[in-house]
């Protein structure tokens, strides 16, 4: 008997994806205090375990967060509190300079029929 064709190779055929059509305008949203924390220890996440791919990699930075106590997270949350702010502050200025924060489409037509 033929071996059936799996759904993958099937799914494999799919185009594509397109690259993002060019930079997007504005600051950059704020990073979370788990991100803080995966910049400052993939590093030595990848260094203790050098055969670890890159879901691994996650997989063992979900751990260590999950392990860590809230003192030891302290200093990431702190990060993340600063950063935040920093991003309103950036989004407040490219808002004043670019003429206001028009949103998206659904929010200037539903902001259309309230006028």
């Amino acid at each position: 008997m033929a071996p059936k064709a799996s759904s993958k190779a099937a799914s494999s055929a799919a185009p594509a994806k397109k690259g993002k059509a060019g930079k997007k305008e504005g600051p950059k949203r704020p990073l979370s205090a788990y991100m803080f924390m995966s910049q400052d220890w993939r590093e030595r996440i990848k260094a203790a375990n050098p055969d670890a791919s890159f879901g691994e990699v996650g997989r063992l930075l979900g751990a260590k967060w999950q392990e860590m106590s809230e003192a030891q997270k302290k200093p990431y949350l702190d990060m993340a509190e600063r950063d935040k702010v920093r991003a309103a502050n950036e989004k407040a200025a490219f808002e004043k300079k670019s003429g206001g924060g028009k949103g998206s489409k659904k929010q200037q037509a539903y902001e259309e029929d309230s006028d």
